[in-house]
C-alpha cells in the first residue's frame, strides 16, 4: 500500500509546495512577449519526496489514487496523455539542461482545481522540479525552473503555453500581484491592497475546444506577425507591434486574424495602464480595465463561452465589486473578481443562486489571498 501524504510527513519525507495562480489581466499575451499580471494564489500542489538508491522515479497521486514508475536512463522518453507527462516531462527537461537527477519516491497531492483554469499543471511542475532538484542535491534558480517547467510543457506534454503560470508559481510574493514582461523576463511586484479579496468564480464547465483552439489562436497570432514582419523594422512578435502600427496597417489583414491580433495589442496596452492604476490604488480604474479585457477576450480572441459571460455579468452586477473577467485560457474554467471585503458574502450568495437559475450548475467559489511562490515546507 502506498504511504499516504500524512504518513510521509510524519517519515520526515521531504514536503514542497508551488502554487495555482489567477491571472489579473493580460490574457493570451504571454505566448506573444507581452505583458501579464498574475498572482499566485493560497491553493497549493504538495510534493513529498524521499530518496531511492537507483534512477526510478515512483510518483503516487493522491489525487488520482494511482501509481506511475518511469526510468531515468530511459532512451528516447515519450508522453503518454496521463497526468504523470508534468513530473516526467520536468525530469527529462532537467536531465537535458545537463543535470544529474537521483531516483524518488514522490507523493503529488494538489488542492488547485484541475480544469478551472488556474494554473493546476504549472503548480505540480513546479512542486515536482523544486522537490526533485533538492533530492539531488541541485542548487536551483527559480527563473531557470520556471522555463525548464514551461519547457516540459511545451516539448513533451505538447501544450504550447507561455512562461507566466510556471514563472508566478516560481517567484511570487505573498500579498502582491506581479507584472512581467514576457520577453526579457523582467517583473516587479504590486501591491494588492487589503480591503480587497481575490474572487474566483469556477463555472464548473471546460468545453473540449480548449485545447486545440489554444494551439490554433497561437497560429493565428504568427500569422499575423509575419504580416506586420513585411511592413515594419523588429518585429519579431505582436509585442512589437504599437496601437498606432496596427491602426495604420491592420487593414490589410484578415477579418479572422486581425481580430486576433487586435486582442493581443490592446491587451499589452491594459496591462501597462493596469500596473499603474494598481500603483496608484485606483481600484476603480483598474477594473474597468479588466472588464474591456474581457469584452476583448470575448468579442476578439473569442475564447470566453456562454457560462463564463453569465458568471461575469453576474459579477459585475453586485455592490462592491471593482472589476471582473474571464482568466485563464478559455473555453470555461474561471473568472476572477476584485471584491471589497465586506462585500464578499453578499457576492458570494448573489452570483451562486444567479449561476444556478441560469445555467442549473452550483458554482465553485474560491476567496483567496495572494500567496507566495514555491518553497520547502
Amino acid at each position: 500500500m502506498t504511504p499516504s501524504f500524512e504518513a510521509l510527513r510524519l517519515a520526515s519525507a521531504r514536503i514542497y509546495q508551488a502554487p495555482g495562480r489567477v491571472n489579473l489581466i493580460g490574457e493570451h499575451t504571454d505566448y506573444n512577449d507581452g505583458f501579464v499580471m498574475p498572482a499566485a494564489i493560497d491553493l497549493f500542489t504538495y510534493a513529498a519526496i524521499k530518496l531511492r538508491d537507483d534512477r526510478t522515479l515512483s510518483i503516487y497521486s493522491e489525487n488520482f489514487s494511482e501509481s506511475v514508475e518511469f526510468e531515468l536512463d530511459q532512451p528516447a522518453p515519450r508522453a503518454r496523455g496521463h497526468w504523470a507527462d508534468y513530473v516526467w516531462g520536468v525530469a527529462v527537461m532537467i536531465e537535458r539542461a545537463g543535470y544529474k537527477l537521483r531516483g524518488a519516491d514522490l507523493t503529488i497531492r494538489s488542492d488547485v482545481p484541475i480544469g478551472a483554469g488556474l494554473s493546476s499543471s504549472a503548480a505540480i511542475e513546479v512542486t515536482a522540479g523544486l522537490a526533485l532538484l533538492d533530492n539531488s542535491g541541485v542548487e536551483n534558480d527559480r527563473v531557470e525552473l520556471a522555463k525548464l517547467c514551461q519547457k516540459a510543457e511545451n516539448e513533451f506534454v505538447g501544450m504550447r503555453c507561455g512562461i507566466m503560470d510556471q514563472f508566478i508559481s516560481c517567484n511570487a510574493q505573498a500579498g502582491t500581484a506581479l507584472i512581467l514582461d514576457c520577453r526579457s523576463l523582467e517583473f516587479r511586484l504590486l501591491p494588492i491592497p487589503e480591503n480587497v479579496r481575490l474572487v474566483i468564480c469556477n463555472t464548473m464547465v471546460k468545453h473540449q475546444l480548449g485545447s486545440s483552439e489554444y494551439n490554433t489562436r497561437r497560429a493565428e497570432c504568427e500569422a499575423g506577425v509575419k504580416y506586420f514582419a513585411k511592413l515594419l523594422p523588429n518585429i519579431r512578435a505582436l509585442r512589437d507591434v504599437s496601437i498606432e502600427d496596427f491602426d495604420r496597417f491592420g487593414a490589410g489583414l484578415s477579418e479572422l486574424i486581425y481580430k486576433r491580433c487586435r486582442h493581443v495589442i490592446t491587451e499589452n496596452a491594459r496591462v501597462l495602464e493596469a500596473a499603474v492604476a494598481l500603483e496608484r490604488n485606483d481600484l476603480t480604474g483598474f477594473g474597468e480595465l479588466m472588464a474591456e479585457s474581457h469584452r476583448s477576450l470575448r468579442d476578439d480572441y473569442e475564447v470566453s463561452c456562454g457560462e463564463l459571460n453569465i458568471m461575469v455579468d453576474l459579477a459585475t452586477s453586485v455592490e462592491g465589486v471593482y472589476g471582473a473577467r474571464m482568466t485563464g485560457g478559455g473555453f470555461g474554467g474561471s473568472t476572477i473578481n476584485l471584491v471589497k471585503t465586506e462585500s464578499v458574502a453578499d457576492f458570494k450568495q448573489i452570483v451562486a443562486s444567479g449561476y444556478l437559475n441560469a445555467t442549473g450548475i452550483t458554482p465553485e467559489i474560491l476567496v483567496c489571498a495572494a500567496a507566495t511562490g514555491a518553497t520547502r515546507v
